[in-house]
């Protein structure tokens, strides 16, 4: 009959059987073997390997070395809220427009490494460094949403609509001059 024993116990089982089995004679061990399996419900053999081998040796789990600083995480975040708190996808695709705009009109300053850093990083890692922002602000303004919301019509101070032109610039004006034909495509 198998008892069921919790892996605690079980570790602490095999401490003291081990001992106990290594020092008995051969006809012992038989007897040993049989009242361990009893009571763990291992296979055989990998009770016999597990009390005739030597205790296995717990390596302390190396250290990850942090490749984003808090320098890169602040960034990043003002990123995000100038993004209107898109996605980790979509703040990708935009983080180079956001960086060249906000760096031109001097909201942001950083340090080059940290720049190429936010060029290189994954949408992945962009969500999961930014997941205590988003749990800090949860509840707070949502995203608009709609086509083209992430980026609303705005008005100059002359009164000209600003619009969108291309993905290499943000904004157009569209006073004295016309339209030029974009295309157009949605985000999702």
């Amino acid at each position: 009959m198998t008892r069921k024993v919790s892996m605690a116990t079980r570790k602490e089982l095999i401490e003291a059987v081990r001992e106990r089995y290594r020092g008995a004679p051969t006809v012992d061990k038989t007897k040993i073997l049989d009242e361990f399996i009893e009571l763990t419900g291992y296979h055989r053999k990998h009770a016999i390997r597990l009390l005739a081998g030597k205790a296995p040796s717990v390596r302390p789990r190396a250290a990850r070395r942090r490749v984003y600083d808090d320098e890169f995480r602040q960034s990043l975040i003002v990123l995000w809220e100038a993004g209107d708190r898109v996605c980790g996808k979509r703040l990708k695709a935009l983080i180079p427009l956001l960086i060249e705009a906000m760096e031109k009109h001097g909201h942001l300053r950083m340090h080059s490494s940290v720049k190429t850093q936010l060029l290189q990083v994954s949408a992945a890692t962009i969500d999961r460094l930014l997941s205590p922002a988003r749990a800090s602000v949860d509840g707070q303004r949502r995203r608009r949403t709609g086509v083209g919301s992430a980026f609303p019509c705005a008005r100059s101070p002359t009164g000209a609509t600003l619009r969108r032109a291309s993905s290499r610039s943000i904004w157009s004006s569209t006073v004295g001059r016309r339209p030029r034909a974009t295309s157009y495509t949605p985000w999702c």
